[in-house]
């Protein structure tokens, strides 16, 4: 058992046919994790940006799965929206999606769940304080390319900060409390089940 596996590494099968497949599976059951969360979306009346609950999903889905195959859920979640598949954020699909004030947040799910699937093998989601920095992390990559392409779109200024960032700050507290009560419990299931002593 590698000291740096994530909880999905724990269950990976040793066999190399079922480990690839069991890899495809978790890929494509992560995007579409994204995707169901994606859903849960309220617009705001002064905002082009909707609060859903998919950055929720990235960084979970990017702790659980580690750093490539979380990337590579966010990935295919791009391609299935960008595709025509309605996965985007109030059933919404196609290019001009990700050309849109919402497309630097996509393209930044991508180093999120990378970034936060990096720490998750360094074993930063086996306790509170590491998993909530991890989480911190992770949003600051998603804002970091949102706030850059709404800029280029809207230009830099206040309202930038106004339809971009202030209006998430409590719910991404909440989403990253609830990661922060989880993934280390989680851990401790594991420990006590035996199953990462494997």
């Amino acid at each position: 058992m590698s000291t740096n596996a994530t909880v999905t590494a724990v269950f990976r099968p040793c066999e190399k046919k079922l480990a690839r497949f069991y890899d495809i599976a978790l890929i494509v059951g992560g995007s579409l994790f994204i995707a169901f969360s994606a859903q849960l979306a309220v617009w705001l009346p002064f905002s082009p940006v909707p609060v859903t609950g998919q950055t929720f999903a990235v960084l979970m889905v990017g702790a659980l799965l580690g750093s490539r195959r979380g990337f590579f859920s966010v990935l295919v979640y791009i391609i299935e929206g960008s595709a025509g598949m309605p996965v985007f954020a109030a059933a919404r699909a196609g290019l001009p999606v990700l050309l849109g004030p919402t497309g630097g947040y996509l393209v930044g799910f991508l180093a999120a769940a990378y970034l936060t699937g990096l720490l998750a093998e360094k074993k930063w989601d086996r306790r509170v304080t590491s998993t909530i920095l991890a989480m911190l992390l992770g949003n600051a990559c998603i804002y970091a390319f949102g706030m850059l392409w709404l800029s280029c779109l809207m230009g830099i200024g206040k309202s930038v900060l106004a339809v971009g960032l202030y209006p998430f700050i409590v719910g991404d507290i909440a989403k990253i409390t609830l990661a922060a009560v989880l993934l280390p419990s989680g851990w401790k299931l594991l420990d006590k089940s035996n199953l990462t002593k494997k």
